[in-house]
């Protein structure tokens, strides 16, 4: 930890991550929220310039999966845009749905890329702020924040890992790894469970 921060953040090489990753208990509840995070909010998913060229890519394998009105806004304008905060971000439909959002027979949301992927029809599982959340990164000169975005919709998630006994850190253990990788994800587990030995409930 930094002196400075030590109350709120652990350094892990070079990133800051926040305690909520070692305090916080979480695990994805499907059936509860049917996928919420993936249609909500006031803009698409986060994605590097990369991941726009690879989106563009997969599209012709994924395109019969799409949502017709996600077709038209692709067409349009592609498959990403820039936001108000000046990210490049994947196109929306309806100010809120993202274009590759798929439904279930029974309404639950389903990405149309990690559908494809788990098929084995495509090498890409999403982008690395999809496959990362509930975790937000934010980039800074000298390092990068590793935070948990807090939202309503993610509280049945929260009581389904408490129930589990599952914490954020652990829920994560393959997004976090496949972003930082082993040798950082080994070392954020280290102190997470030391801080929990100190602090945790």
């Amino acid at each position: 930890m930094t002196e400075t921060q030590e109350e709120i953040m652990l350094q892990i090489q070079d990133t800051l991550v926040s305690l909520d990753l070692a305090e916080r208990f979480f695990c994805c509840d499907l059936d509860s929220c049917l996928g919420e995070c993936c249609i909500e909010g006031d803009a698409g998913a986060p994605i590097t310039e990369d991941e726009r060229k690879k989106l563009e890519e997969i599209l012709p394998v994924i395109w019969d999966d799409l949502l017709p009105a996600a077709k038209r806004e692709i067409e349009e304008h592609g498959v990403a845009y820039v936001d108000e905060e000046g990210d490049l971000v994947t196109s929306i439909i309806d100010g809120k749905n993202c274009v590759f959002t798929t439904y279930s027979s029974g309404g639950m949301c389903q990405c149309a890329i990690e559908k494809a992927c788990r098929a084995g029809k495509i090498d890409f599982l999403k982008p690395a702020s999809c496959h990362l959340y509930p975790v937000r990164l934010t980039k800074y000169a000298d390092f990068t924040a590793v935070n948990y975005h807090r939202w309503k919709i993610c509280k049945c998630a929260e009581i389904l890992g408490r129930s589990k006994g599952i914490r954020l850190y652990r829920f994560l253990e393959g997004p976090l790894t496949r972003y930082f990788g082993q040798a950082w994800y080994d070392e954020l587990a280290e102190a997470c469970e030391a801080y929990l030995e100190e602090y945790g409930e």
